[in-house]
């Protein structure tokens, strides 16, 4: 059984992503939410639900006891929300993390927009843990799922992809954890 939990599990990815790893028979999820009443019951299933705040070095510290996997899916003060995700992660010897970052984030010179998704990037792949950092490209909410992964340093390519898409990359590294290990993806539609 794998012991998954999704941070930042109200976003509109994340709704996604919660619906396909609720059908894998191996997953054991749990939701951390700043607030349990943003999440619909159809997004709660059988999932454990722990309300608190990423920026509450304390709330993240218990939450991430016992896991095995981290999905993180957030906004806002990425860098330290992801330095307090890292920090938590060593404390408790969770080594495998998911995370979500944004497409342009090496263009040179970088737009505003895209420098706290730049610092989740740069903390993680500094981290030492079991990264897999996806940079998709603008999200839809096409009924499809139809994607293709570039490297670091790779051109990306592509155009928008669904929030299916993504969901459906992310339940697949979930389900074998050792693969795109230290990897950092760009992922659109191809």
């Amino acid at each position: 059984m794998k012991k998954v939990i999704i941070i930042g599990a109200t976003g509109s990815l994340a709704k996604f992503v919660i619906e396909a790893l609720q059908t894998m028979p191996d997953v054991q999820l749990t939701l951390f939410v700043r607030d349990k009443t943003k999440l619909d019951k159809e997004s709660i299933g059988k999932a454990a639900v722990i309300e608190g705040d990423v920026l509450n070095y304390a709330d993240l510290e218990a939450a991430l006891s016992g896991q095995d996997i981290v999905y993180e899916n957030l906004a806002g003060d990425l860098e330290t929300m992801t330095e307090n995700i890292v920090k938590a992660m060593k404390e408790n010897g969770v080594k495998r993390i998911i995370a979500i970052s944004a497409i342009g984030i090496y263009e040179v010179p970088l737009k505003p927009v895209l420098v706290p998704y730049r610092k989740l990037a740069d903390v993680i792949e500094a981290s030492k843990l079991d990264y897999t950092i996806l940079r998709p490209d603008w999200f839809t909410y096409g009924n499809e799922v139809e994607y293709g992964v570039t490297k670091k340093g790779e051109p990306e390519k592509g155009t928008a992809i669904s929030r299916k898409s993504i969901a459906d990359f992310v339940a697949r590294l979930i389900e074998n954890p050792d693969t795109y290990i230290g990897e950092n993806l760009g992922i659109s539609k191809i």
